[in-house]
Protein backbone atom coordinates (compact mmCIF):
# COMPACT_ATOMS: atom_id res chain seq x y z
CA UNK A 1 0.00 0.00 0.00
CA UNK A 2 1.58 3.44 -1.12
CA UNK A 3 2.17 5.49 1.50
CA UNK A 4 0.44 9.44 1.43
CA UNK A 5 2.26 12.61 2.30
CA UNK A 6 0.89 14.28 5.28
CA UNK A 7 0.27 18.15 4.69
CA UNK A 8 1.17 19.74 8.05
CA UNK A 9 -1.22 22.88 9.17
CA UNK A 10 -0.74 24.78 11.44
CA UNK A 11 -4.11 26.21 12.64
CA UNK A 12 -4.48 25.13 16.47
CA UNK A 13 -8.26 24.39 15.89
CA UNK A 14 -7.54 21.20 13.20
CA UNK A 15 -4.90 19.65 15.39
CA UNK A 16 -8.24 17.50 16.63
CA UNK A 17 -9.26 16.81 13.33
CA UNK A 18 -5.90 15.85 12.02
CA UNK A 19 -5.73 13.10 15.09
CA UNK A 20 -8.70 11.62 13.74
CA UNK A 21 -7.68 11.79 10.70
CA UNK A 22 -4.06 9.79 11.38
CA UNK A 23 -5.50 7.19 13.32
CA UNK A 24 -8.41 6.70 10.79
CA UNK A 25 -5.40 6.94 8.57
CA UNK A 26 -3.26 3.85 10.32
CA UNK A 27 -6.36 2.03 11.03
CA UNK A 28 -7.16 1.57 7.20
CA UNK A 29 -3.50 0.41 6.80
CA UNK A 30 -3.88 -2.29 8.96
CA UNK A 31 -7.25 -3.63 7.27
CA UNK A 32 -5.80 -2.98 3.78
CA UNK A 33 -2.60 -5.01 4.55
CA UNK A 34 -5.48 -7.98 6.29
CA UNK A 35 -6.67 -7.47 2.99
CA UNK A 36 -3.90 -7.85 0.57
CA UNK A 37 -2.52 -10.81 2.42
CA UNK A 38 -5.98 -12.40 1.50
CA UNK A 39 -6.46 -11.59 -1.70
CA UNK A 40 -2.50 -11.89 -3.27
CA UNK A 41 -3.65 -14.85 -5.31
CA UNK A 42 -6.00 -12.86 -7.52
CA UNK A 43 -4.24 -11.60 -10.76
CA UNK A 44 -4.33 -8.42 -11.53
CA UNK A 45 -5.04 -8.68 -15.59
CA UNK A 46 -5.98 -6.34 -17.38
CA UNK A 47 -6.98 -8.07 -21.45
CA UNK A 48 -5.59 -6.34 -24.09
CA UNK A 49 -9.43 -6.35 -25.57
CA UNK A 50 -9.02 -2.78 -27.27
CA UNK A 51 -6.06 -3.13 -28.75
CA UNK A 52 -5.92 -3.28 -32.56
CA UNK A 53 -5.12 -6.86 -34.34
CA UNK A 54 -4.70 -7.70 -37.73
CA UNK A 55 -7.14 -9.80 -38.99
CA UNK A 56 -4.89 -12.78 -40.24
CA UNK A 57 -1.69 -14.40 -40.46
CA UNK A 58 -1.32 -13.06 -44.06
CA UNK A 59 -0.83 -9.50 -43.04
CA UNK A 60 1.83 -9.77 -40.25
CA UNK A 61 5.14 -7.97 -41.95
CA UNK A 62 8.64 -8.60 -41.32
CA UNK A 63 8.83 -12.21 -41.12
CA UNK A 64 12.05 -13.79 -41.70
CA UNK A 65 12.10 -16.61 -44.25
CA UNK A 66 14.09 -19.73 -43.22
CA UNK A 67 13.77 -22.67 -40.50
CA UNK A 68 13.82 -21.69 -36.91
CA UNK A 69 13.96 -23.86 -34.40
CA UNK A 70 12.03 -23.31 -31.38
CA UNK A 71 10.42 -25.35 -28.25
CA UNK A 72 8.93 -24.76 -25.19
CA UNK A 73 6.10 -26.00 -22.45
CA UNK A 74 4.19 -29.26 -22.55
CA UNK A 75 1.42 -26.68 -21.97
CA UNK A 76 1.66 -25.54 -25.33
CA UNK A 77 1.14 -28.64 -27.05
CA UNK A 78 -2.49 -27.78 -28.37
CA UNK A 79 -1.50 -24.80 -29.83
CA UNK A 80 1.07 -26.22 -31.73
CA UNK A 81 -1.26 -28.56 -32.95
CA UNK A 82 -3.78 -25.75 -34.18
CA UNK A 83 -1.58 -23.23 -35.23
CA UNK A 84 1.77 -24.13 -36.07
CA UNK A 85 0.71 -25.79 -38.88
CA UNK A 86 -1.99 -23.15 -39.70
CA UNK A 87 1.07 -20.33 -39.88
CA UNK A 88 3.35 -22.36 -42.31
CA UNK A 89 0.34 -22.96 -44.88
CA UNK A 90 -0.68 -19.56 -45.13
CA UNK A 91 3.20 -18.10 -44.66
CA UNK A 92 5.57 -20.99 -45.82
CA UNK A 93 8.27 -18.65 -45.95
CA UNK A 94 8.28 -19.17 -42.15
CA UNK A 95 8.86 -22.91 -41.70
CA UNK A 96 8.85 -24.13 -37.88
CA UNK A 97 11.22 -26.86 -36.44
CA UNK A 98 10.31 -28.07 -32.54
CA UNK A 99 13.10 -29.62 -30.58
CA UNK A 100 12.93 -31.15 -27.53
CA UNK A 101 16.11 -31.64 -25.13
CA UNK A 102 17.48 -34.60 -24.82
CA UNK A 103 18.43 -35.75 -20.89
CA UNK A 104 14.80 -34.59 -19.86
CA UNK A 105 11.82 -34.01 -20.22
CA UNK A 106 10.26 -30.88 -22.29
CA UNK A 107 9.52 -28.27 -20.23
CA UNK A 108 10.14 -24.19 -20.09
CA UNK A 109 12.81 -24.23 -18.08
CA UNK A 110 14.74 -26.72 -20.43
CA UNK A 111 13.88 -24.66 -23.11
CA UNK A 112 15.27 -21.99 -21.77
CA UNK A 113 18.14 -23.42 -21.53
CA UNK A 114 18.86 -24.13 -24.74
CA UNK A 115 17.68 -20.39 -25.85
CA UNK A 116 20.77 -19.39 -24.03
CA UNK A 117 22.92 -21.89 -25.36
CA UNK A 118 21.92 -20.80 -28.75
CA UNK A 119 19.94 -23.90 -29.72
CA UNK A 120 16.52 -22.26 -29.87
CA UNK A 121 15.33 -19.30 -32.28
CA UNK A 122 12.78 -18.69 -29.57
CA UNK A 123 10.82 -20.29 -26.38
CA UNK A 124 6.80 -21.13 -26.19
CA UNK A 125 6.76 -20.53 -22.12
CA UNK A 126 4.05 -20.87 -19.31
CA UNK A 127 6.12 -19.00 -16.76
CA UNK A 128 7.65 -15.50 -16.28
CA UNK A 129 11.01 -15.57 -16.85
CA UNK A 130 13.50 -15.60 -14.44
CA UNK A 131 16.26 -13.19 -12.99
CA UNK A 132 18.98 -15.45 -13.56
CA UNK A 133 17.64 -16.08 -17.22
CA UNK A 134 17.79 -12.55 -18.12
CA UNK A 135 21.67 -11.97 -16.40
CA UNK A 136 22.81 -15.29 -18.44
CA UNK A 137 21.15 -13.65 -21.40
CA UNK A 138 23.24 -10.25 -20.49
CA UNK A 139 26.47 -12.64 -20.42
CA UNK A 140 25.57 -13.80 -23.70
CA UNK A 141 25.67 -10.02 -24.76
CA UNK A 142 21.82 -10.41 -26.24
CA UNK A 143 19.03 -9.46 -23.95
CA UNK A 144 15.33 -11.69 -23.58
CA UNK A 145 11.84 -10.14 -24.39
CA UNK A 146 8.76 -11.77 -23.09
CA UNK A 147 5.73 -11.15 -25.06
CA UNK A 148 2.06 -12.29 -23.39
CA UNK A 149 -0.12 -13.89 -26.12
CA UNK A 150 -2.58 -16.30 -23.72
CA UNK A 151 -4.04 -17.04 -20.86
CA UNK A 152 -4.05 -20.38 -19.19
CA UNK A 153 -5.41 -21.67 -15.77
CA UNK A 154 -4.40 -24.52 -13.25
CA UNK A 155 -7.40 -27.00 -12.85
CA UNK A 156 -7.45 -29.19 -9.85
CA UNK A 157 -8.33 -33.01 -11.18
CA UNK A 158 -9.51 -35.73 -8.89
CA UNK A 159 -10.86 -39.79 -9.52
CA UNK A 160 -14.26 -39.71 -11.37
CA UNK A 161 -15.82 -41.42 -8.58
CA UNK A 162 -14.72 -39.65 -5.82
CA UNK A 163 -17.63 -38.07 -4.19
CA UNK A 164 -16.68 -34.10 -3.41
CA UNK A 165 -17.16 -31.29 -5.54
CA UNK A 166 -14.54 -28.47 -4.88
CA UNK A 167 -11.64 -27.21 -2.44
CA UNK A 168 -10.65 -23.91 -0.80
CA UNK A 169 -6.58 -22.97 -1.67
CA UNK A 170 -5.98 -23.23 2.00
CA UNK A 171 -7.28 -26.83 1.85
CA UNK A 172 -5.55 -27.61 -1.67
CA UNK A 173 -2.13 -26.41 0.08
CA UNK A 174 -2.58 -28.71 3.32
CA UNK A 175 -3.14 -31.35 1.07
CA UNK A 176 -0.03 -31.09 -0.93
CA UNK A 177 1.99 -30.05 2.53
CA UNK A 178 0.98 -33.19 4.21
CA UNK A 179 -1.09 -31.56 6.66
CA UNK A 180 -4.16 -33.19 5.26
CA UNK A 181 -4.46 -37.06 4.75
CA UNK A 182 -7.72 -38.13 4.39
CA UNK A 183 -11.09 -36.99 2.01
CA UNK A 184 -13.02 -37.10 4.73
CA UNK A 185 -11.27 -34.00 6.53
CA UNK A 186 -12.37 -32.09 3.57
CA UNK A 187 -16.18 -33.10 3.35
CA UNK A 188 -15.23 -36.24 1.00
CA UNK A 189 -15.65 -40.30 1.63
CA UNK A 190 -12.73 -42.14 4.53
CA UNK A 191 -10.04 -42.30 2.22
CA UNK A 192 -6.12 -41.84 1.77
CA UNK A 193 -5.16 -38.75 -0.57
CA UNK A 194 -2.74 -39.91 -2.98
CA UNK A 195 -1.21 -36.06 -4.34
CA UNK A 196 0.11 -35.97 -7.58
CA UNK A 197 2.71 -33.68 -9.38
CA UNK A 198 5.10 -32.67 -11.85
CA UNK A 199 8.45 -32.25 -9.78
CA UNK A 200 9.48 -28.60 -9.20
CA UNK A 201 12.52 -29.14 -10.60
CA UNK A 202 10.46 -29.07 -13.92
CA UNK A 203 9.48 -25.23 -13.44
CA UNK A 204 6.19 -24.32 -15.44
CA UNK A 205 2.75 -25.63 -13.49
CA UNK A 206 4.86 -27.42 -10.37
CA UNK A 207 6.80 -23.96 -10.10
CA UNK A 208 3.91 -21.68 -10.30
CA UNK A 209 1.77 -24.57 -7.72
CA UNK A 210 4.46 -24.07 -5.30
CA UNK A 211 4.39 -19.92 -5.62
CA UNK A 212 1.01 -19.59 -5.38
CA UNK A 213 -1.04 -22.36 -3.62
CA UNK A 214 2.26 -23.51 -1.37
CA UNK A 215 3.40 -19.93 -0.40
CA UNK A 216 6.53 -21.22 -0.89
CA UNK A 217 6.22 -24.39 1.04
CA UNK A 218 8.03 -27.50 0.10
CA UNK A 219 5.48 -30.67 -1.33
CA UNK A 220 5.06 -33.21 1.34
CA UNK A 221 6.88 -36.18 1.39
CA UNK A 222 3.27 -37.94 0.39
CA UNK A 223 3.60 -36.49 -3.21
CA UNK A 224 4.26 -38.68 -5.63
CA UNK A 225 5.82 -37.01 -8.69
CA UNK A 226 5.31 -38.15 -12.30
CA UNK A 227 7.78 -36.88 -14.64
CA UNK A 228 4.59 -36.20 -17.37
CA UNK A 229 1.19 -35.21 -17.17
CA UNK A 230 0.37 -38.66 -19.39
CA UNK A 231 1.83 -40.52 -16.62
CA UNK A 232 0.19 -38.69 -13.92
CA UNK A 233 -2.98 -39.06 -15.31
CA UNK A 234 -2.69 -42.63 -15.87
CA UNK A 235 -2.09 -42.94 -12.01
CA UNK A 236 -5.21 -40.98 -11.08
CA UNK A 237 -7.10 -42.77 -13.33
CA UNK A 238 -6.46 -45.76 -11.53
CA UNK A 239 -6.37 -44.35 -7.85
CA UNK A 240 -9.60 -43.67 -6.34
CA UNK A 241 -8.13 -41.06 -3.49
CA UNK A 242 -5.89 -39.30 -5.99
CA UNK A 243 -5.21 -35.82 -6.99
CA UNK A 244 -3.40 -33.80 -9.67
CA UNK A 245 -3.47 -30.51 -10.97
CA UNK A 246 -2.05 -29.18 -14.64
CA UNK A 247 -3.22 -26.95 -17.33
CA UNK A 248 -7.01 -26.33 -18.52
CA UNK A 249 -6.17 -27.07 -21.74
CA UNK A 250 -4.42 -30.55 -20.87
CA UNK A 251 -7.17 -32.00 -18.13
CA UNK A 252 -10.39 -30.39 -18.30
CA UNK A 253 -11.62 -32.04 -21.15
CA UNK A 254 -10.02 -35.76 -19.97
CA UNK A 255 -12.51 -38.22 -20.05
CA UNK A 256 -10.92 -39.76 -17.10
CA UNK A 257 -10.65 -37.13 -13.93
CA UNK A 258 -13.47 -34.81 -12.45
CA UNK A 259 -12.26 -31.11 -11.95
CA UNK A 260 -12.60 -29.38 -9.40
CA UNK A 261 -14.24 -25.89 -8.28
CA UNK A 262 -11.90 -23.96 -6.32
CA UNK A 263 -12.34 -20.75 -4.32
CA UNK A 264 -10.19 -18.14 -2.00
CA UNK A 265 -12.52 -18.77 0.73
CA UNK A 266 -15.38 -21.62 1.32
CA UNK A 267 -18.34 -19.63 0.14
CA UNK A 268 -16.77 -18.36 -3.04
CA UNK A 269 -15.90 -21.77 -5.39
CA UNK A 270 -15.88 -21.28 -9.30
CA UNK A 271 -16.18 -24.11 -11.40
CA UNK A 272 -13.28 -24.71 -14.26
CA UNK A 273 -15.98 -25.52 -16.75
CA UNK A 274 -18.91 -23.85 -18.36
CA UNK A 275 -22.35 -24.73 -17.36
CA UNK A 276 -22.63 -28.13 -15.78
CA UNK A 277 -20.37 -30.84 -15.07
CA UNK A 278 -20.43 -33.29 -17.67
CA UNK A 279 -20.87 -36.80 -16.14
CA UNK A 280 -17.99 -39.32 -17.36
CA UNK A 281 -20.58 -41.38 -18.92
CA UNK A 282 -21.22 -38.55 -21.61
CA UNK A 283 -17.48 -38.79 -22.65
CA UNK A 284 -16.30 -38.43 -25.15
CA UNK A 285 -19.30 -37.51 -26.79
CA UNK A 286 -19.49 -34.52 -24.13
CA UNK A 287 -16.63 -32.95 -22.75
CA UNK A 288 -16.46 -30.51 -20.04
CA UNK A 289 -15.74 -27.06 -21.81
CA UNK A 290 -13.30 -24.37 -20.35
CA UNK A 291 -14.93 -21.91 -18.40
CA UNK A 292 -13.29 -19.11 -20.35
CA UNK A 293 -15.09 -15.60 -18.47
CA UNK A 294 -13.70 -16.66 -15.39
CA UNK A 295 -10.03 -17.12 -16.19
CA UNK A 296 -10.25 -14.47 -18.53
CA UNK A 297 -11.44 -11.80 -15.56
CA UNK A 298 -9.67 -13.57 -12.58
CA UNK A 299 -12.40 -14.78 -10.66
CA UNK A 300 -10.94 -17.88 -11.09
CA UNK A 301 -8.30 -18.58 -8.08
CA UNK A 302 -5.49 -19.67 -10.06
CA UNK A 303 -4.53 -18.31 -13.84
CA UNK A 304 -1.29 -17.15 -15.77
CA UNK A 305 0.03 -15.94 -18.56
CA UNK A 306 1.77 -18.10 -21.28
CA UNK A 307 4.79 -16.14 -23.31
CA UNK A 308 6.71 -16.23 -26.37
CA UNK A 309 10.34 -15.83 -25.59
CA UNK A 310 12.58 -13.86 -27.53
CA UNK A 311 16.56 -13.34 -28.25
CA UNK A 312 16.80 -9.52 -28.56
CA UNK A 313 20.39 -9.88 -30.48
CA UNK A 314 19.65 -7.95 -33.65
CA UNK A 315 19.48 -11.07 -35.77
CA UNK A 316 17.11 -13.34 -37.54
CA UNK A 317 16.25 -15.28 -34.34
CA UNK A 318 14.84 -11.95 -32.85
CA UNK A 319 12.72 -11.57 -36.06
CA UNK A 320 11.58 -15.12 -36.12
CA UNK A 321 10.33 -14.88 -32.11
CA UNK A 322 8.71 -11.19 -32.84
CA UNK A 323 6.96 -12.81 -36.43
CA UNK A 324 5.70 -15.86 -34.06
CA UNK A 325 4.30 -13.62 -31.45
CA UNK A 326 3.35 -11.54 -33.70
CA UNK A 327 1.11 -14.54 -35.87
CA UNK A 328 -0.79 -15.59 -32.50
CA UNK A 329 -1.35 -12.23 -31.79
CA UNK A 330 -3.68 -11.45 -35.09
CA UNK A 331 -7.45 -12.28 -34.62
CA UNK A 332 -6.65 -15.60 -36.53
CA UNK A 333 -4.20 -16.25 -33.69
CA UNK A 334 -6.06 -15.49 -30.85
CA UNK A 335 -9.54 -17.26 -32.42
CA UNK A 336 -7.32 -20.55 -32.46
CA UNK A 337 -6.18 -20.27 -29.06
CA UNK A 338 -9.72 -20.05 -27.64
CA UNK A 339 -10.52 -23.19 -29.67
CA UNK A 340 -7.26 -25.00 -28.35
CA UNK A 341 -8.55 -24.29 -25.08
CA UNK A 342 -6.80 -21.33 -23.62
CA UNK A 343 -8.38 -17.72 -23.12
CA UNK A 344 -7.51 -15.22 -25.83
CA UNK A 345 -5.59 -11.77 -24.33
CA UNK A 346 -6.63 -9.94 -27.00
Amino acid sequence: MSQKKRLMISLPWIGGIAAIAIALFWSLGLVGRGVWKLTRSAPNRTVQTKQTSLRSFELVRDVPSGLFSYGGSPTWAPIRLAIDSSIQAKRPEFRLRYVQPIHEPPSTRAAIKMLLDDRLAFVQSSEPLHPEDRELATQNGFQLEQIPVAIDSIVVVVHPDLYISGLTLEQLRSIYTGQITNWREVGGPDLEIIPYSRPASAGDKAEFFVREVLEGQPFGYRVEFSPTSTEALRKLENEPGGIYYDSAALVLSQCQVKPLALGRFPDESIAPYRDSLVAPAECPNRRNQPNLEAFQTGKYPLTLDMYVVIKQNGRSEERAGKAYANFLLTEQGQELIERAGFVRIR
